[in-house]
């Protein structure tokens, strides 16, 4: 039956790669190691279109002169990304070193079964998304080449440092974070968080009396179609982390992933219509993005009712932590916060509690919880204090948030000379300023 099973294997990959019929001589190995290569690389290409997902998130739910700039933000992610993390990032991550940092690039302690390059460009891509995830958060506020010059430093060292902690073989490697709801998902959530406050809140969004403003985004249908982008793209996210495309693992991750996703969209629901008295489309938009940031740490390591349960409390999570950081005065447009810095830190969380293996309820005691509990207060406290670092020395050479006057007229015209719907936007020399009064009408 092996026997039968390799040779229609091999007949399978024969006939979907023509190419290896002309090859002199090929081996199960190769054969196994095509289809990881395949696997991976699919994999990040789907996570790379989660950019596209965040862009178009970021850019819904926030106003329409500013489309501009979020689109180019969330471009230039990924263009200094790519080379620094290609540059610097990766070797610290994944390179030789000591429990800290690593330096050597030297990977062939990794052991894999695919090509380097197959691997870099898989891990490219997730330091793209920890660093986009403050985009929308700074939004509408933030001078671009202050925001280019933080993409410098979380994708150099900031990220990279944590993710050697955790996946280079570093002191935290003990604590199981399978796709990175702390590695990627909080770091880019606590930075956001750091980022927010040393702007301060857009001009109008509080009154006198220290009550919030709501200021609408300009189109929740650009949003919606970025969370369902960013849900398929998650696919690649989760599933892809095995690096294996011959690791049946990966329909139950793909399935726990799934999910976690419709019960952190049917929590969100529930809370949000309970609190705002009707069925709250940004409540569940934004769950839905939680309950996938919760059950990243533990996809692997749950059940389907795990999953369920950890994506349901998520999405409830997610509409409690976004209106109390309203309610201190934290301006966060999108909510990235509260999604991906306190959803990513609940969902490693509770892998100690429902790990199938180790977990709270599976007999496990609290070891594994309080493992979990140092590499998010470790992982917490090195972005809030860096970042708080890096965006505080901005603001006070270059500056970080534009004038007032420049907020008002939005970031396209004032930060790029352009704009995203010329047919609705006055032009140069017939800008309209519009005022923004205690009420923000």
């Amino acid at each position: 039956m092996k026997r039968a099973w390799k040779g229609l294997l091999m007949l399978s990959v024969a006939f979907i790669f023509p190419t290896v019929l002309l090859a002199d001589s090929f081996t199960m190995e190769d054969v196994v190691r095509s289809i990881d290569t395949m696997w991976t690389l699919l994999a990040a290409f789907l996570v790379f279109f989660m950019q596209a997902g965040f862009a178009l998130v970021e850019a819904g739910f926030t106003r329409s002169k500013n489309t501009v700039n979020i689109i180019m933000k969330n471009f230039t992610d990924f263009l200094v990304g790519s080379i620094l993390y290609w540059l610097v990032g990766f070797t610290i991550m994944f390179g030789l070193g000591n429990a800290f940092i690593g330096w050597q690039g030297s990977f062939e302690y990794l052991g894999l079964n695919i090509p380097l390059n197959a691997f870099l460009i898989f891990q490219t891509v997730f330091a793209a998304t920890a660093a986009t995830i403050v985009s929308g958060t700074m939004a509408e506020r933030t001078k671009f080449t202050g925001y280019l010059i933080y993409s410098v430093f979380i994708s150099a060292f900031i990220y990279p440092i944590v993710g050697h902690w955790i996946w280079g073989g570093g002191w935290l490697s003990d604590m199981v974070d399978f796709a990175g709801s702390t590695v990627v998902h909080s770091v880019g959530g606590w930075a956001a968080l750091m980022g927010t406050m040393v702007l301060g809140p857009r001009t109008g969004k509080y009154r006198s009396d220290g009550t919030p403003n709501k200021i609408p985004g300009h189109s929740l249908v650009l949003a919606a179609l970025g969370v369902f982008i960013l849900w398929f793209g998650w696919f690649g996210f989760n599933p892809g982390s095995t690096i294996s495309g011959l690791n049946l693992k990966i329909a139950d991750i793909a399935m726990t992933t799934n999910l976690a996703a419709a019960s952190g969209g049917l929590g969100a629901l529930t809370i949000g219509w309970f609190i705002y008295k009707k069925p709250d489309v940004n409540s569940t938009l934004n769950g839905v993005l939680a309950g996938l940031v919760g059950i990243t740490a533990g996809t692997a390591s749950v059940t389907n009712v795990g999953a369920a349960i950890i994506g349901a409390l998520s999405g409830s999570l997610v509409v409690l932590a976004i209106e109390f950081f309203d309610k201190i005065h934290i301006d966060d447009p999108v909510g990235a916060i509260s999604v991906h810095g306190v959803g990513g830190a609940f969902g490693t969380l509770m892998v100690g509690i429902f790990a199938v293996d180790g977990g709270l309820l599976y007999g496990g005691g609290v070891n594994l919880f309080l493992t979990q509990l140092k590499g998010v207060l470790a992982v917490a406290g090195w972005t809030l204090a860096t970042t708080y670092i890096l965006f505080k020395s901005i603001d006070l050479t270059i500056g970080l948030r534009i004038d007032s006057t420049s907020e008002i007229e939005g970031l396209d015209f004032v930060e790029h000379g352009s704009v995203s719907y010329p047919d609705l936007t006055p032009l140069k020399g017939r800008s309209v300023r519009v005022k923004i009064d205690e009420e923000g009408e």
